[in-house]
């Protein structure tokens, strides 16, 4: 026996007569993993943690958030990925900027409290933004790592009404009760400052 099939709703006919007017190069490539809703900052890749390496929050509501944390991930870009990946781990960040080109991956969305800071206090009110790399070795702060994550910063200190300071713009280091030296003596804190005001 023949079953007749549904007859479309209009909404659905003229969605489809749009997307057909639409020549394809014109449409988004949908990237593997991706998941638009989950983006916060429009130029970063969705690179899910996993959720048991941050906490389900709605900042700013539950949060002010007032700081951005700048760290250096102690690993590569791959590395990093997979730790905050892994449940066990328990850390992740907000962002993670590739050294090659300046890469940009969202990890955590900024209404959730990233597990970056080592003080919950500092967890709480901050973005976490890790730079792919080792604090004795440079050549790993390219320009490209530089340009994009000061873009990064900016838009997301206007973002929060947060000042483009070094009040405001902290190292990992410099959080309390922090064991960390990261970013180290050889991040340019003048220069990304600079950067950070400029864009």
């Amino acid at each position: 026996m023949d079953r007749a099939r549904p007859i479309p709703s209009r909404r659905r006919l003229l969605r489809g007569a749009a997307l057909a007017a639409v020549p394809y190069a014109l449409l988004p490539r949908a990237r593997t993993g991706a998941e638009p809703r989950a983006i916060d900052y429009p130029l970063a890749e969705w690179q899910p943690a996993t959720p048991s390496n941050y906490t389900a929050s709605d900042r700013p509501t539950t949060y002010p958030l007032d700081h951005v944390i700048i760290h250096v991930t102690q690993e590569t870009y791959a590395g990093t990925l997979s730790i905050f990946q892994n449940p066990k781990k328990k850390v992740s960040a907000h962002y993670l900027v590739r050294s090659a080109d300046g890469h940009v991956a969202q990890c955590v969305r900024e209404a959730d409290v990233a597990w970056h800071a080592g003080n919950w206090d500092h967890n709480t009110r901050s973005i976490g933004v890790e730079h792919e790399g080792w604090v004795d070795q440079p050549a790993y702060f390219t320009d490209a790592l530089y340009e994009r994550s000061a873009r990064l910063t900016a838009a997301i200190c206007t973002k929060y009404g947060i000042p483009k300071d070094r009040a405001h713009i902290i190292g990992h280091h410099e959080v309390p009760g922090t064991d960390h030296t990261d970013p180290g003596p050889n991040w340019d804190w003048t220069r990304y400052i600079r950067l950070v005001n400029f864009v």
